[in-house]
């Protein structure tokens, strides 16, 4: 029986590949499995109480993990099982037996290191949460609102100058089959009508910015890439990025990265700001499962070798 081996929870993914070849390559022993995996080719019998932590073995056709033993797992955007073979409430039933039985074994392991937990990855997806936290750390926030009223907004406008719209959150979206996501924009105070009462929305003082940052943080480890591009939101559309620019930060700012990180109980995050023409960054957001595996390939970045590096320590420091 493996012990002391690396869980990577994924479906098809080649950033996380990118890390479990430098895993190999140091001869870590890496147990790899989706959450979709499970029950067909993966099982688990975990046994709690009596004074324990979790304990027992999780089986995937090429390992046999101590659960006790585990040093850390990398939870990397997995897919869920569908059960095709039972009708739509016993499916429904099924995968939340998963959710809250298999990922729950997960979710509790003794004395393992996540990259990142699952569940304050999800805490910290809230944007609210994250604005506060960072004005509480001393980042410069733009100005920002969130409401489901109009007049709030147009008097927001009014006071801020130019502002954007910002999506709150991202579930998948089609349009005729075609999967859509919403891009921040430039928002005409004009078209500030009744219709912003429908949901919640959040409206911010648009940055008159040179570029973009991006800021990688595995660990301990900070990796800065300036981003220059002509469009509000530069992930619309990558073949427009002009160039990537590999930065060093500015003093002080790893120190309050890793300190907004340790708020929310995360080992890694990538966050973005905008470059003011002043020099300022501002600060745009965290994302606790943010992609890097590009960034990786245009700047040859060795985030892959610190994510494996943090793996395989199985500690923050």
């Amino acid at each position: 029986m493996d012990t002391g081996a690396v869980l990577v929870i994924t479906g098809e993914d080649t950033t996380a590949d990118a890390v479990i070849e430098h895993l190999n390559a140091r001869g870590v022993r890496v147990a790899r499995l989706d959450l979709a995996d499970f029950p067909e080719t993966v099982s688990v019998a975990a046994h709690l109480g009596g004074g324990e932590g979790v304990r027992g073995a999780l089986r995937t056709p090429s390992r046999s993990v101590d659960l006790a033993a585990v040093r850390s797992l990398y939870y990397r955007r997995p897919s869920l099982p569908t059960f095709p073979q039972l009708s739509d409430q016993d499916a429904r039933f099924a995968l939340a037996q998963v959710r809250y039985g298999f990922a729950g074994v997960l979710d509790a392991l003794p004395g393992c290191l996540y990259v990142n937990h699952p569940r304050r990855a999800g805490v910290a997806e809230y944007k609210p949460a994250q604005l506060a936290v960072a004005a509480s750390l001393g980042f410069e926030v733009p100005a920002t609102l969130i409401t489901n009223r109009a007049e709030e907004a147009v008097a927001f406008a009014k006071a801020c100058g130019p502002i954007v719209y910002k999506p709150l959150a991202s579930p998948t979206y089609q349009v005729k089959g075609e999967f859509r996501t919403v891009w921040v924009r430039e928002v005409d105070p004009a078209d500030l009508d009744d219709t912003v009462a429908g949901t919640a929305h959040l409206f911010q003082a648009k940055v008159d910015k040179v570029a973009d940052l991006r800021v990688t943080v595995v660990g301990e480890q900070v990796f800065c890439v300036q981003i220059t591009s002509s469009l509000v939101d530069w992930r619309e559309r990558y073949d427009l990025i002009e160039r990537y620019t590999v930065i060093d930060p500015p003093a002080g700012l790893p120190t309050r990265l890793r300190r907004y990180l340790d708020r929310f109980g995360l080992a890694y995050g990538c966050f973005d700001f905008g470059l003011g023409r002043d020099g300022t960054w501002w600060w745009y957001e965290c994302n606790p499962a943010g992609e890097w595996g590009w960034l990786e390939a245009e700047t040859n970045l060795p985030v892959a070798a610190a994510f494996a590096d943090l793996l395989e320590r199985g500690l923050l420091t």
